[in-house]
């Protein structure tokens, strides 16, 4: 069977797709690309100071977690309805709902990293006459980034497969393609935006772990057995 005529035979493999459809897989995937990197970026500036005021006042710990993680579990599709009569059908909209979903994992990695500064690690930075801010920003926060980096990759690779469902208003993206070809079942577009989607994914763990491992060269020093 020719490359030429798999688009007649609905072929999930298709060359000549690819071929004359090269533009729109391009400009899905910049839109799905910058869609996440806003919803991610947004998400954290939300969850970070969301997670000190839960530092600072224990008490709230409690409401805070529980609505970011009643808000996780709101359907997709459910919260993009509640979302619409503010935002109307635009890119706000999806955005504004990937941000929610995001904070559940980002505010709990944030306290987790920060839970897990060693005191004695405070106790020498408040010795040297750090303050608050420095302490946090000097000290604090460097020791953090294992978990902090753990959660934006768990965020980024979570919004990426969310994005697609903004194809209800026209802004998911490679979601976009995927409900295009649905309803005549167009094989080769459907599984081109499924694999570019799952692609995304495991670059940006794969750039993020990166990132991860330069800002924190500490984590990867290894005991060498017998050593002395």
């Amino acid at each position: 069977m020719s490359t030429s005529n798999c688009l007649v035979t609905n072929d999930w493999i298709c060359g000549e797709y690819l071929r004359t459809r090269g533009e729109e897989l391009t400009d899905a995937t910049v839109q799905h690309v910058g869609i996440t990197v806003v919803s991610v970026l947004i998400g954290l500036a939300v969850a970070f100071p969301l997670a000190l005021l839960v530092r600072a006042r224990p008490r709230l710990a409690g409401p805070v977690l529980g609505l970011t993680t009643l808000l996780y579990t709101i359907p997709s599709l459910a919260m993009f309805s509640l979302l619409l009569p503010f935002f109307g059908l635009s890119a706000a909209l999806v955005v504004t709902g990937l941000v929610l979903y995001s904070l559940t994992i980002l505010v709990r990695n944030i306290l987790a990293g920060l839970d897990a500064v060693p005191a004695e690690a405070r106790e020498a930075a408040r010795g040297m006459g750090y303050g608050p801010a420095r302490l946090l920003w000097e000290v604090e926060l460097p020791l953090a980034l294992p978990a902090l980096m753990a959660g934006i990759r768990m965020a980024t690779v979570s919004t990426i497969a969310l994005t697609t469902v903004g194809a209800i208003v026209g802004r998911g993206g490679l979601g976009n393609l995927i409900e295009d070809a649905l309803p005549t079942f167009f094989k080769a577009q459907v599984l081109a935006a499924s694999v570019l989607c799952v692609l995304l994914a495991v670059v940006a763990d794969l750039l993020l772990l990166g990132v991860q491992r330069l800002l924190t060269p500490w984590t990867r020093i290894r005991t060498v057995p017998g050593g002395g």
